[in-house]
């Protein structure tokens, strides 16, 4: 089974509202797993154009960026964990990673069939993209360390409670990625 590996939502802006000095280290050890083992790291990122005409003001989460002018400045992701040539980027629109993005596409390109997923946060674009992937047929694994929440006991009850339903949870430390 095909993997690749999501790195989701880690822009500077939103690692600046979630402060773990351990965090960028963990994920970027499980990218630098992924790119030894040749398993394609495919970055997500939320972005809208500018202006943000896709921004629909009754959007809770995006709403407030409405009309703005910063709704299409860009928001680079983290240069600890910025992608290595090649990488694939995607944009998205919304909180799931499939949400007005091409990544289905790009994953059914790739041949891709198991998604681990990362990211800022868990309770955001991680549960969003772990939902819709499911339902999309993908097998999943979550690695818990390589997830943030501002909030610690949703973080918990997310990834011992929630996920186990549709994915396999594990450590940056204890996942076995391959290509294969």
């Amino acid at each position: 089974m095909t993997s690749a590996l999501l790195v989701m939502d880690v822009q500077e802006a939103v690692v600046a509202r979630y402060p773990d000095p351990d965090y960028l280290p963990r994920l970027a050890q499980a990218i630098a797993h992924a790119r030894a083992a040749e398993v394609p790291v495919v970055h997500v990122t939320v972005g809208f154009r500018p202006g943000g005409p896709e921004i629909d003001p009754r959007n809770r989460m995006f709403g407030r960026l409405a009309g703005s002018p910063y709704a299409g400045q860009p928001n680079p992701i983290h240069p600890a964990v910025a992608p290595a040539e090649g990488e694939i980027v995607v944009v998205k629109r919304r909180v799931s990673a499939f949400a007005g993005s091409d990544l289905d596409v790009v994953l059914r390109a790739l041949g891709v069939q198991n998604l681990v997923l990362t990211g800022i946060a868990t309770s955001g674009v991680v549960l969003s993209t772990l939902r819709e992937a499911a339902d999309r047929d993908f097998g999943l694994t979550v690695l818990a360390d390589a997830c943030l929440d501002n909030d610690p006991e949703v973080h918990r009850v997310l990834t011992e409670k929630v996920f186990p339903a549709q994915a396999e949870v594990t450590t940056v430390s204890d996942v076995r990625l391959s290509r294969a």
